[in-house]
């Protein structure tokens, strides 16, 4: 028997001018995320970002990062492979426990951070560089949650460099 799928939506709808109505708020983010993941390779750091703005579907965060991952020279092929990550061997170990690490920090509800891949990603990065991934996830969590919710940056009109 064939499934029916939903009618896709219409376009995304602006719920809230979070940037106009929080603007000290929008600022300290935008202070938070130029210093979030300092010192981690810049391809590693949009991995990251793109796997927990999938996980949390924010299409905004998913076209920012892609594009930034894009010009930073990450493949296609890693790019379209990410959510099935554990299924190819195009990532590096570290990049592999930066993933898993981003898994269990954006789905906290799946039993927190298991001992075992808090311990993988230690194993990977010096603890500097551990404490950097976290505040990356934390913030990039907390863009995904507020675009999320509020809907107030369109979808596809990011531009890197802009």
């Amino acid at each position: 028997m064939p499934t029916t799928l939903a009618p896709a939506p219409a376009a995304t709808q602006v719920r809230l001018d979070f940037d106009a109505l929080a603007p000290r708020f929008a600022a300290a983010m935008a202070r938070l995320d130029g210093v979030a993941g300092v010192g981690l390779q810049p391809p590693l750091r949009e991995l990251v970002r793109i796997h927990a703005s999938t996980i949390n579907g924010c299409a905004y965060c998913i076209d920012m990062h892609t594009k930034d991952a894009r010009a930073g020279g990450e493949t296609e092929q890693r790019l379209y492979a990410l959510p099935a990550w554990r299924e190819t061997d195009w990532f590096t170990p570290r990049e592999q426990a930066a993933l898993a690490l981003t898994e269990a920090v954006t789905v906290l509800t799946d039993g927190h951070v298991p001992r075992e891949v808090f311990d993988a990603a230690a194993a990977q990065f010096e603890p500097e560089e551990l404490a950097q991934l976290i505040a990356l996830l934390v913030t990039i969590n907390a863009w995904n949650r507020i675009g999320v919710t509020t809907r107030c940056w369109e979808p596809g009109t990011y531009q890197p460099g802009a």
